[in-house]
């Protein structure tokens, strides 16, 4: 008996080691493509639209988005285990604001790949990253604070967001601020909201599901090796009555907080009625 426990442990230590190569490998292939791939493939076609690109911001967004549709595709294609249920629906949606969760890097990554007219909020701290921070104030993107050089640009395209959501584009947020390292939702900032009532902006809520089980919090590796299914829907559209004697910003943000409570219990029941394997 114990030369056959002795056996089936050295399987697994062996397949577990192998799975950690994998892992590896797949991580480099993933983060090749964001250096290498970026410098050889996508830096000359950034740097043309800097110069004649009437619209730059939506040249770049433009340019975003295609980069990270090739990393999602590339993901696909080194991670067959991993599934990917994208809801067409949300695809689907412009001139919104869409309200999401967040629970790993790749969810902003997600969304970008999903629609090539967009914008987002980012934490401030990153427009310092150089050439990074460069690429995210030529696409338009918002920083999360109004503070130094960045106050009057923050305030600017807040001006003609009501423009930019009228021509097609989305501003997605994470209300959240940062990733939830439990699934639960944390507090949400109110800034979207405000934004939302500014462009009497419909929102669509959207939830993201699963993506912290491919790249985890705190881990450099992904997880390649085992079974996982990451899922982005659509919850629901609101259309808020901003006129109305009885709008408030605090309502609105408890009736999409609802929405997203509401998904995450469902699938915490579905998963704790589900019987465990022996």
């Amino acid at each position: 008996m114990s030369d056959i426990v002795s056996v089936h442990g050295c399987r697994r230590t062996l397949s577990s080691r192998l799975f950690k190569l994998v892992d590896l490998f797949v991580t480099l292939a993933l983060w090749s493509y964001f250096t290498v791939g970026f410098i050889f493939l996508f830096a000359p076609a950034y740097v043309l639209a800097a110069i004649v690109a009437s619209d730059r911001a939506r040249a770049f967004q433009w340019l975003n988005h295609y980069f990270y549709r090739g990393f999602i595709g590339l993901c696909r294609f080194v991670m067959p285990r991993q599934r990917w249920n994208i809801d067409p629906a949300l695809a689907k949606v412009r001139s919104a604001v869409i309200v999401c969760n967040h629970v790993s890097y790749i969810d902003p990554l997600l969304l970008i790949s999903l629609f090539a007219r967009h914008t987002t909020i980012v934490k401030t701290s990153l427009f310092g990253i150089p050439i990074f921070g460069w690429m995210l104030s030529m696409s338009g993107y918002l920083p999360s604070r109004s503070q130094g050089a960045l106050s009057g640009r923050l305030v600017e395209r807040i001006e003609r967001m009501p423009d930019f959501l009228a021509e097609g584009g989305n501003l997605f947020v994470f209300p959240e601020g940062t990733r939830s390292r439990d699934g639960r939702l944390l507090s949400f900032n109110a800034g979207a909201f405000k934004i939302a009532r500014l462009c009497r902006a419909p929102l669509a809520v959207a939830r993201i599901a699963n993506s912290d089980r491919l790249f985890t919090p705190g881990r450099f590796l992904f997880n390649t090796c085992q079974p996982n299914t990451i899922t982005v829907e659509l919850l629901g559209l609101v259309t808020p009555a901003y006129d109305s004697a009885k709008f408030s910003t605090t309502g609105l943000i408890d009736q999409v907080r609802s929405l997203l409570e509401t998904s995450l219990n469902t699938d915490q029941a579905g998963a704790s009625s589900r019987p465990r394997a022996a």
